[in-house]
């Protein structure tokens, strides 16, 4: 073997027992590898509407004491939940066309895990109760009557949730009992949530008490995994609010967080679900509005109508934003 061809491989061994090295000690140090795993977390909590600011507050608490994303989301939307004065969500929203209040809620952790309630009575937190389906059954959603009864097995307190005001509302309704199933363009219902904690994971909650004198046994998106709520935590989570059908018929949620996926950030990702249902339903009368974060900390939102608003709660500050929308002001 030639002197100069020696020289070559003895170069070439000595060059890659360097960078052999170098990757051993960056493992061994925590040595950063590339760029990315550098980047400092940035725990945020978002939700949907005006009530999201109170929500985030409660959820803030956790995030901020070192405590799980999934824990937050759930304490944050406990709060509307208990509002008698929120017409939309938990206690004293507005009932169905004969009267009953019926609560529709999901959650969904770091790992994929989730859990769902839908057509659930007598009972003030929803949510909870599908945390408990998600931690104590092998099941991912329990309607109805089995609803009910899982969540009085597991320790909740059977109540009256229609409040004077919703009553009053309802019988008001009643008079002339419109039951074309149209949201107004101002109507603040449902609060999905959505939370990065200091460990980086992602996690949501979704709960509402639907449409607003809907038919008896109606269902939207809220309880439904991929409708009303998404979240994969090496991507990153979305969350919808509006009518329910225009959501279930596209998987809003889930298509959000697959475009981000992709690639698209997630104003680009909230923007191409809502096009979606512009393109193929009858809009104008209804309204549809996504919240989405990444991994990066990075959020997005978009709507059908103008007047859509939510909360986020980051870098210290709980704020109230507009939403862009398809129809401008």
């Amino acid at each position: 073997m030639s002197s100069r061809r020696k020289f070559i491989i003895r170069s070439t061994q000595a060059s890659l027992g360097i960078l052999a090295t170098k990757s051993l000690q960056g493992c061994n140090t925590g040595i950063p590898l590339s760029t990315e795993t550098n980047n400092e977390i940035q725990p945020l909590v978002i939700s949907t509407w005006k009530h999201g600011i109170e929500a985030n507050d409660a959820a803030w608490k956790i995030i901020n004491a070192g405590g799980k994303a999934i824990d937050a989301v759930e304490q944050g939307v406990r709060i509307p939940e208990a509002d008698p004065e929120n017409l939309s969500v938990g206690y004293g929203g507005l009932p169905d066309r004969d009267g009953n209040v019926t609560l529709d809620a999901c959650i969904m952790d770091a790992d994929g895990n989730c859990g769902s309630v839908c057509f659930l009575q007598h009972i003030k937190h929803p949510i909870s109760v599908a945390r408990k389906v998600m931690d104590e059954t092998p099941h991912v959603i329990l309607s109805g009557e089995g609803a009910l009864q899982f969540a009085l097995s597991q320790g909740f307190k059977k109540e009256n949730l229609l409040t004077d005001k919703a009553k009053e509302a309802w019988q008001k309704w009643k008079v002339e009992s419109k039951y074309k199933p149209i949201i107004n363009v101002e109507n603040h219902d449902t609060i999905g949530l959505l939370a990065i904690d200091k460990q980086g994971d992602l996690a949501g909650a979704c709960t509402t008490s639907g449409l607003a004198y809907k038919m008896h046994g109606r269902v939207g998106d809220s309880p439904i995994i991929g409708a009303g709520l998404y979240v994969d935590n090496e991507v990153g989570a979305a969350t919808a609010t509006g009518m329910g059908e225009a959501v279930l018929k596209t998987l809003g949620s889930f298509l959000v967080v697959e475009l981000m996926r992709q690639g698209r950030t997630p104003q680009e990702a909230c923007e191409e679900a809502v096009m979606r249902i512009v393109k193929k339903q009858q809009y104008k009368d209804f309204q549809i509005g996504y919240l989405a974060i990444n991994k990066k900390g990075e959020h997005g939102s978009y709507c059908i109508h103008p007047w859509f608003n939510y909360a986020l709660h980051k870098n210290g500050e709980n704020k109230m934003y507009d939403a862009d929308s398809f129809i401008k002001k």
